[in-house]
């Protein structure tokens, strides 16, 4: 089978969707290796190396106009190469497929991680909202089959945008297996040195925006349960300057670690990922009381890495943390101060949630991830 991906996030995205398609694709080419993976993608970075793979291979516009105009080429002029290179299954790895897709003869398929914008559509702002849905609902339609990646984000296929579930397949997305990998002491203190860490501290990751409910840790840090500092992981702009001020307000600003202004931030070691599986080792807990996600991949990143999970216990997080998780409401402070002292000072609970935590995170494992969405293109592409 010769497979083309929308490959752009894949090279310049450092985040979940970036991540997502690299594992996937990664896992694909030493898992089914008689297939041919095309990434196509307006260009390369140093985020992926294809050439690792003897079946993939890196796909850049040659005409003028799709060099100039990257993003039409993505859009459209895609179609003609993908017919020109004879792929027989198209995967867009995030919300979008090319205008023309359902015409070319070309089968394809469309993965979904959430529809969060239309949740929280304040936070996206009225002209992304439209475009997202757009592209989104035209992706759904026209796509032959639609790969959800939880429950979750199943059903809100149906329940928001009315899709027929017998279009959609839950294919759960796996980690980079990096994180699953036991490091020395040496290797995490090296990490640590090189951000300059504390010996022990919780964690959060993801990107600082009001979903991410990032204030209820710092309120819950407020209450001096425990006094382990908080490493941060993500990006952010207005909702990361309210929480600074929450923090100078209340002295707790030298309790946070906002790691993306350490000057390593802009290594290639952190804007890869490869150096988290350290700090993931190094941590106490992940806190992630976030208010919806599609999946939560920090949660099942913690899991492999032997941290404990302190998580909300709303949306998909507990269809990702399973029984190895402690759950909380995610705007009740008190309870995660609780929650958080016991994970830090109760060995044989943080023991027993690692163990758990290992056994839940077999079920995504990346060998089982790829099998679903193999199976899927497999109903395509006899």
């Amino acid at each position: 089978m010769k497979i083309g991906f929308d490959a752009k996030r894949a090279y310049h995205n450092s985040t979940g969707l970036g991540h997502y398609s690299r594992t996937l694709i990664s896992s694909l080419a030493k898992d089914h290796p008689g297939n041919e993976y095309i990434l196509f993608t307006p260009s390369v970075s140093d985020l992926f190396q294809a050439e690792q793979f003897p079946n993939v291979h890196a796909f850049t516009p040659a005409a003028t106009a799709g060099k100039l105009f990257p993003k039409n080429w993505r859009n459209r002029g895609i179609i003609a190469d993908l017919q020109k290179e004879k792929i027989q299954l198209y995967h867009g790895l995030s919300h979008q497929v090319p205008v023309g897709i359902k015409e070319s003869g070309i089968a394809s398929v469309v993965t979904i991680h959430d529809l969060i914008f239309e949740r929280y559509p304040e936070q996206h702002g009225k002209v992304n909202v439209l475009l997202y849905r757009k592209k989104f609902k035209y992706a759904c339609k026209n796509a032959d089959l639609i790969i959800a990646i939880s429950q979750q984000t199943k059903q809100d296929l149906v329940d928001l945008y009315h899709i027929p579930e017998n279009k959609i397949r839950i294919c759960y997305q796996s980690c980079d297996p990096v994180f699953s990998k036991k490091l020395t002491e040496e290797e995490k203190k090296f990490t640590r040195a090189k951000y300059d860490l504390p010996d022990h501290f919780f964690l959060s990751v993801g990107s600082i925006t009001e979903r991410k409910n990032l204030l209820t840790v710092c309120k819950a840090m407020k209450r001096r349960k425990t006094d382990l500092p908080l490493v941060v992981i993500g990006t952010g702009r207005k909702y990361k300057k309210k929480l600074q001020e929450y923090l100078e307000k209340n002295e707790l600003a030298k309790k946070i670690i906002f790691l993306s202004d350490h000057p390593e931030a802009g290594s290639a070691g952190f804007r890869s990922s490869a150096d988290f599986p350290a700090i993931y080792q190094s941590a106490t807990a992940l806190l992630y009381p976030s208010l919806f996600e599609g999946f939560g991949i920090p949660i099942l990143e913690a899991l492999e890495s032997g941290l404990p999970v302190i998580t909300s216990n709303v949306s998909c997080m507990p269809e990702t943390g399973g029984d190895a998780a402690l759950y909380i409401d995610p705007f009740d402070d008190k309870a995660l101060a609780e929650k958080m002292k016991m994970v830090a000072e109760d060995t044989m609970l943080a023991a027993s949630m690692k163990e758990k935590g290992y056994a839940h995170a077999k079920k995504f494992s990346p060998e089982k991830c790829t099998a679903a969405v193999m199976n899927v293109y497999k109903e395509l592409v006899k």
